[in-house]
């Protein structure tokens, strides 16, 4: 599983012209699934997403979580972030997760954000979506499960 962590000062998610999520500050959090991933990756990834310190104390420091600045999350998922570019110059996509277990995964994501954060904003599964954001630092993180489990 591949998370991309943006801490943002606003996000939003629209399809076909029309806003499905929006948040103030918080998190912008793009989910990439493969087929090796379950419930219990997904779980250990969201706890390190609640708990990374990146928002800045009154010192200008990063050592607040998203909890303890009342934070929102905006989640969109985005297969392409298994795109493989070793050969050639199209990416490959044959390492993200088939879409019935993606959005299975996607949706349990959802839930659990919904039961963590104080509000938590979606695009939809497998849609064109247009992402807007405001990149707060910029602060952007790669976390993948292979790497940080």
């Amino acid at each position: 599983m591949k998370f991309v962590l943006q801490r943002v000062t606003h996000a939003k998610v629209e399809i076909e012209g029309v806003t499905r999520g929006e948040i103030d500050k918080g998190y912008l959090l793009l989910v990439g699934v493969s087929n090796e991933d379950t419930k219990e990756i997904a779980d250990k990834m969201i706890e390190k997403v609640a708990r990374l310190r990146i928002f800045e104390d009154e010192n200008g420091k990063t050592n607040l979580s998203i909890d303890q600045i009342d934070g929102e999350i905006l989640v969109v998922s985005q297969f392409t972030l298994y795109a493989d570019c070793k050969k050639g110059n199209r990416p490959s996509f044959v390492n993200a997760g088939n879409p019935i277990l993606a959005n299975e995964l996607y949706e349990y994501i959802l839930e659990r954000c919904n039961n963590l954060f104080r509000k938590t904003q979606c695009g939809v599964f497998g849609a064109d979506m247009q992402v807007t954001l405001t990149n707060d630092g910029p602060f952007t993180i790669l976390l993948d499960s292979k790497e940080i489990l």
